[in-house]
């Protein structure tokens, strides 16, 4: 298996602020402030410093495929387990949410 290089890194960072920007995928943007989004929402916290935030990629995976799992009480929705994102898309996501 060969390591992806940067472009890879930063087309997949691309796809995944396209799938967290779009109102029928992510649409992270209605519960989060994210740089570079329009009219965000205040119900989740601002996402920036991800990475320092979340160094285990795979929390933030665990999180976006269903954080239920992890607080039952959460208002996140499970992306992953009610199939409103495959497992590449919550990948690219997490690959850009990195980025912030």
């Amino acid at each position: 298996m060969t390591s992806a290089g940067p472009a890879h890194a930063q087309s997949a960072a691309a796809e995944g602020q396209q799938l967290a920007f779009d109102i029928g995928k992510g649409n992270c943007l209605s519960c989060h402030v994210i740089k570079g989004g329009d009219l965000p929402g205040t119900i989740g916290p601002e996402l920036k410093d991800i990475k320092s935030k979340f160094p285990d990629r795979n929390e933030l995976v665990a999180i976006l495929n269903d954080e239920t799992k992890r607080n039952p009480r959460t208002v996140m929705p499970p992306f992953g387990r009610n199939r409103i994102l495959t497992e590449p898309e919550i990948n690219a996501i997490v690959d850009f949410l990195q980025t912030l």
